[in-house]
């Protein structure tokens, strides 16, 4: 049978898009200059994707993981019905390897597996699709709270600088850090947002930019290294990103260079904010010291558009988070509360721990 087609157009609140019982990406690699969505029929390619970052984004990816649970439901029921919890854990545990720091992945996978008991003898596709369909509406709910929420913190008009992409396409939709930047605009308090082009795959150039555009929202590009000196000029209210993994203590991992900015931001009086649903925030880790950071292949770096840009025979160091500590953070944004000047205590507290 063929699929059947697509029938929405290509947006950044539909990054992730499940219709016709099939699992659909808006393939990021390749945006603005196409929009493409691809069909992905089994956990592996899944994983293949969430890995090669057709999706990116800590929301994103843990959303996509619950699907690619729902694909290996299907095959797995389909192969052996008495042996599907068996296989498909083996199954979950590609989804896992696929990307190691963005925590909302293993929150996911947790999530889903905890089903299996109470699924029985049945075809646990529709219980975990339903769960997983949950899961995306979630977080496009805690996303719109947390943005509100975020959007009350500022006192005036001012402008921001932001990092990566933190939006729509890196969620189940609306966004973090832009979901706090969409709050804030919509009520007169941002006047310009200045995106760092987020090397290596800039997604700041490529994916924020593209999404503020389509809101008509005031966006203008800066090299990595510019924000400093942005700042320096005067006018820059708030330092606005979103994370990947936000430890016990409050330190948090996010898209490498957050850190450069966090430290620039606290010599020029420019304020921190981290926007990020619950489920990025890991107690079980006291410390920033203790998240596994992703390291990526060197030809990212020494290659542009698979040509070589770098001097040949050097080698290049290419993580793709760095931690800031929390010292350097004025406030953690989320759906259940604002937490000023984190610190352990703080973090509990929000937590219910």
């Amino acid at each position: 049978m063929e699929a059947l087609p697509l029938t929405i157009r290509a947006n950044a609140d539909k990054a992730i898009v499940w219709e016709n019982d099939r699992l659909y990406l808006l393939d990021q690699r390749i945006l603005p200059t196409e929009e493409v969505y691809i069909e992905l029929k089994t956990a592996l390619e899944t994983a293949h994707a969430i890995r090669d970052m057709v999706v990116r984004g800590a929301p994103a990816i843990g959303i996509t993981a619950a699907f690619g649970v729902v694909l290996a439901a299907r095959t797995c029921f389909a192969d052996s019905p008495e042996r599907w919890r068996e296989l498909i854990l083996a199954d979950m545990e590609i989804l896992a390897a696929s990307r190691p720091t963005a925590v909302n992945l293993f929150w996911a996978l947790a999530r889903m597996k905890k089903l299996f008991s109470s699924i029985g003898a049945n075809n646990p596709e529709p219980r975990l699709l339903q769960e997983a369909m949950l899961i995306h509406q979630e977080d496009v709910a805690a996303n719109r709270a947390l943005g509100a929420l975020g959007a009350e913190l500022f006192e005036g008009q001012t402008s921001v600088i932001t990092h990566c992409n933190a939006g729509a396409l890196a969620t189940g939709g609306y966004g973090t850090a832009l979901g706090v930047i969409r709050s804030a605009y919509s009520v007169g308090k941002i006047e310009m947002v200045f995106a760092d082009e987020t090397r290596p795959w800039m997604q700041g150039s490529r994916l924020t930019a593209w999404e503020l555009a389509q809101d008509q929202i005031p966006v203008t590009l800066l090299t990595d290294g510019a924000a400093a000196s942005r700042m320096a000029q005067g006018g820059i209210g708030w330092i606005i990103v979103g994370s990947d993994r936000i430890a016990a203590n409050g330190d948090v991992a996010n898209k490498i260079g957050t850190y450069n900015l966090a430290v620039a931001a606290k010599y020029h009086g420019v304020k921190v904010l981290v926007a990020a649903p619950t489920s990025t925030i890991d107690m079980s880790v006291a410390s920033g010291a203790e998240i596994p950071i992703e390291f990526r292949k060197a030809s990212e770096i020494l290659k542009w558009g698979g040509q070589q840009v770098a001097a040949s025979g050097v080698d290049a160091w290419n993580p793709v988070f760095d931690v800031t500590p929390a010292a350097l953070v004025d406030a953690i944004v989320t759906e259940k509360g604002v937490v000023l000047s984190p610190n352990s205590k703080k973090m509990a507290d929000l937590m219910g721990v």
